[in-house]
């Protein structure tokens, strides 16, 4: 977020998504915020090694980022953490793409790219996207970021916005596994909107205002999930409950191993495997919560005297509901105020960054994305045909009549 006025500084924030409680914006878990002078590789650098301190990650930590490629970001992550995974927003990527590609099949021929869990879905997606009328939006996607040394093979954008190229195999890959399925960074844009009334207000004050916010939201989240039931949390329950509908219009063929044929309604047909928890549709993977094609299986097991256990018990124990209590157990302490805080005894003199004027008035509103709709209660005048007074002719006015 940049503040206004002549500073220029910019705050820093590194989120994690909670998916603990559907619909609502606590879904933000900010775990590390700092305020800079300027947004680039050095300040990346300095905020991601303060960050693996307080996390104990070292180079050889197996963690994902996922970020809108800003300056510097990209550098750093690769520098401090050369075995993290990075995957790029895929909202971001076609906010780039679209101010050079236009045409209303890109946005939907470049989702398609990105929700594709298995490599022949993202073939087809990626030969509809080289069949668009503009086929240099293709060529532009597989270039190799800047800031970055890699081929672009490793870090081609096409691919690290998609579902088909996200690391599922923990134990076989150099790579962390992110247990989810998310394309975009979203929650850093909520965040960052939650900042927009202190965008003006001196630099305390704004960070008062995350404390206080901070605070708010962990007491928020245990009021929601003391009113829970069940084992797992009130997301996966939703998504296991829709995944066992889907599966009552499934079949499924026993191979004689552990592995097991399910076909669907429009006769699409997927491998399963119980024992190595893994399905060809690869959701399961991604996620560690059980799809219908699995379901399909643990179904089959139980009706032939095989003990499988339900469901729930597949899913990954960070989805929990025990889990998700012990993580939200702690608290952020009130602190007194300005007047009464004690005074430092370090020698060190504090002084404030270079001023900066800018041109005209500040600007108090922050940028918004151009997919981003807006909040004016009036109607725009951008496309309105005019109509003539005198002749009642359209596309001209009477004073040019």
């Amino acid at each position: 977020m940049y503040f206004t006025g002549g500073l220029g500084t910019e705050v820093f924030t590194f989120n994690i998504k909670d998916e603990s409680i559907p619909g609502k914006s606590y879904d933000i878990y900010p775990i590390a915020y700092v305020i800079v002078e300027t947004e680039n590789i050095n300040s990346w650098i300095w905020f991601s090694e303060h960050l693996g301190d307080d996390l104990d990650l070292n180079s050889s930590s197996n963690f994902t980022f996922i970020s809108d490629r800003q300056k510097g970001i990209l550098g750093a992550i690769e520098k401090l953490f050369p075995l993290a995974e990075q995957r790029f927003c895929l909202s971001h990527v076609f906010d780039n793409v679209k101010l050079k590609h236009k045409g209303d099949e890109l946005r939907e021929a470049l989702w398609c790219c990105g929700k594709a869990y298995s490599i022949p879905k993202f073939n087809r997606a990626t030969e509809k996207l080289k069949l668009l009328k503009n086929t240099k939006v293709h060529e532009w996607l597989t270039k190799t970021p800047k800031n970055t040394g890699q081929d672009p093979i490793s870090l081609v954008s096409i691919i690290l916005f998609s579902l088909t190229y996200f690391i599922t195999d923990f134990t076989n890959s150099l790579f962390g596994r992110a247990i989810t399925d998310s394309l975009t960074n979203n929650l850093c844009e909520v965040f960052n909107s939650k900042l927009d009334e202190t965008r003006d207000k001196p630099k305390i004050t704004c960070l008062e205002f995350i404390r206080e916010y901070l605070t708010k939201r962990i007491v928020n989240v245990h009021k929601v999930l003391d009113k829970c039931k069940g084992s797992l949390i009130t997301t996966v329950t939703t998504i296991l409950e829709n995944n066992k509908k889907k599966a009552n219009q499934m079949k499924v063929l026993f191979s004689g191993s552990d592995k097991y044929q399910v076909t669907g309604l429009w006769m699409e047909q997927y491998v399963v495997n119980l024992k190595e928890m893994s399905c060809t549709y690869r959701k399961w993977d991604i996620t560690s919560i059980p799809c219908q094609h699995a379901i399909v299986e643990m179904n089959d097991k139980m009706q032939n005297g095989s003990e499988c256990g339900d469901p729930k018990a597949w899913v990954k124990k960070c989805y929990w509901l025990s889990i998700w209590n012990a993580m939200y157990q702690h608290t952020i302490d009130p602190i007194n105020g300005r007047s009464i805080w004690p005074r430092s005894d370090c020698p060190t003199t504090l002084l404030p960054p270079k001023h900066h004027k800018h041109v005209g008035r500040p600007e108090k509103k922050r940028k918004r994305e151009a997919n981003e709709p807006s909040q004016s209660t009036s109607l725009s005048r951008k496309y309105l045909t005019v109509t003539c007074n005198k002749c009642h002719n359209k596309c001209h006015n009477a004073r040019t009549c």
